[in-house]
């Protein structure tokens, strides 16, 4: 008879079959099989999938709802096959989805957060150096965390100066030209890495303290902790001492780089409308709506935004 983390492992390998990355979800529901073994159970249940969903105590809402709708999923996979198990019904944790506002980054503030990565203990060095060229080229490029982590060796052609990011968020893939002195950057890294990791068992271009890729949680973990040591995060802890405070993510490093490129086209006097569809493609953008969105965010966009729609109405751009 098949364990719960056999379907798991079933599962995953079925979604990943028909296109889908399943990262998150697939290391979250081996945390609800660790947690359903350590309850005895064989099978899953209602009261357990809520019951494990709703921690951390200090999560938000919405947090618990995103835990609990990955179990739906995988129960209701799994019932099919096994009738014992139950689908938690939808609506047990509401939560109505909210975008977190961005948090736009200082050049100053970039710099002192690639300084204190650069301070990571790391025995080799390799940590430190990852962490901080991972920082310095999403504040570049606008990449998404997923993206950056992704890259491989061949998906960073330094010559050409060109990203290839395959098969993200929406299924889209895109080049992404990098800037000289990023290019510079990387290759800066690639040697270093190779020096200290000669023969890796990785594809990826970023690599661990080891030599292996880099997992995700693992990252933003790391950048809450240098976040707070340079005061952007207020120390926060649970009991167990496992939370890093709030307060910026590594995610705002992209809104940072998207707002800056349109408060410099609307401080330029230009039609920032007519270079939005280029930055959507660029940010890996499913539609220019999704672009529009940080005009509406941040404040002082709304207000150039607004300045420039009226000087066009007024005839003031031939």
């Amino acid at each position: 008879m098949k364990t719960l983390r056999d379907h798991l492992a079933e599962y995953v390998t079925v979604r990943r079959a028909f296109g889908t990355q399943l990262r998150e979800p697939a290391v979250t529901l081996g945390h609800f099989i660790d947690y359903l073994e350590s309850q005895g159970a064989r099978f899953i249940t209602t009261k357990l999938a809520v019951d494990w969903a709703r921690k951390p105590d200090q999560a938000q809402r919405a947090t618990w709802a995103r835990r609990l709708s990955m179990v739906r999923r995988f129960a209701s996979w799994l019932s099919v096959r096994e009738v014992r198990n139950e689908v938690p019904p939808r609506g047990l944790i509401e939560a109505r989805h909210r975008r977190n506002s961005p948090y736009i980054y200082t050049e100053a503030e970039i710099q002192r957060l690639m300084a204190q990565a650069l301070d990571l203990p790391s025995p080799n060095g390799v940590r430190a150096r990852t962490l901080a060229t991972l920082i310095g080229l999403m504040a570049s490029t606008g990449l998404r965390p997923g993206e950056a982590l992704a890259l491989e060796l061949n998906d960073v052609d330094l010559h050409a100066q060109v990203l290839l990011i395959r098969q993200t968020k929406f299924g889209k893939s895109r080049l992404v030209p990098i800037h000289d002195s990023t290019r510079d950057a990387l290759a800066q890294y690639a040697k270093q890495r190779d020096q200290i990791h000669p023969h890796r068992q990785t594809a990826r271009f970023f690599v661990s303290e080891r030599g292996t890729g880099l997992g995700s949680c693992t990252v933003r973990r790391t950048f809450a902790k240098i976040s707070r040591a340079i005061g952007l995060r207020q120390r926060q802890e649970d009991r167990r001492g496992r939370r890093v405070g709030r307060g910026p993510r590594l995610q705002d490093l992209r809104h940072t780089f998207a707002t800056r490129r349109l408060v410099e086209w609307y401080r330029a006097g230009g039609d920032a409308g007519r270079q939005m569809p280029k930055l959507a493609t660029y940010l890996g953008h499913v539609s220019v709506g999704n672009t529009y969105w940080y005009i509406e965010a941040i404040p002082e966009l709304l207000g150039l935004a607004s300045e420039s729609r009226l000087h066009f109405t007024q005839g003031g751009a031939q």
